[in-house]
Order: structure tokens, then sequence, then C-alpha cells
């Protein structure tokens, strides 16, 4: 299993713990492109796809929160199931 099934498969899980960091790196590996936006908006765009994430990034912390986690959940099984 490579490094970003492990990642997409502890994504599915919902853990607690899931950083921003990883959140780069999965949607990355889905074939999104970041783009920042003003202060700590970001902008993952799928170009072949035409298909758009926007996402605050999390601060003071790295951890990403429940709702976002389900947020980009929900976009990734409509396109990717």
């Amino acid at each position: 299993m490579s490094k970003i099934e492990k990642l997409r498969s502890r994504f599915y899980q919902k853990p607690k713990d899931f950083t921003w960091d990883e959140m780069r790196t999965l949607l990355d590996g889905y074939g999104y492109n970041q783009i920042e936006g003003k202060g700590s908006r970001v902008l993952f765009k799928n170009e072949a796809l035409e298909h758009s994430i926007k996402l605050h990034k999390p601060h003071p912390g790295k951890i990403i929160k429940g709702y976002i986690m389900s947020y980009v959940s929900k976009e990734l099984k409509t396109l990717f199931s």
C-alpha cells in the first residue's frame, strides 16, 4: 500500500488529529493544486475535473476541524466514487 493510499484510508476514518499538511498531500494525490488566497484562504483546484475546494488554513494549530473533514470527504466521494 502506497503512502497516498494509507493517507486516504486514514482520512476516511475521520481521525481527530488530521493535519493541514496531510490534507494538502491528500488533495495533491487526487490531482488538486494549491492556490494561496488572502490571509488563511486556500483554493485547491483540479483542472482536469474543473472542480475546486475552498478551505481556510487552521490556525493557530494545524489540526483540521471535523466539519472541514466532512466537507472535503463529501466533495471527494461525489467525484471519485
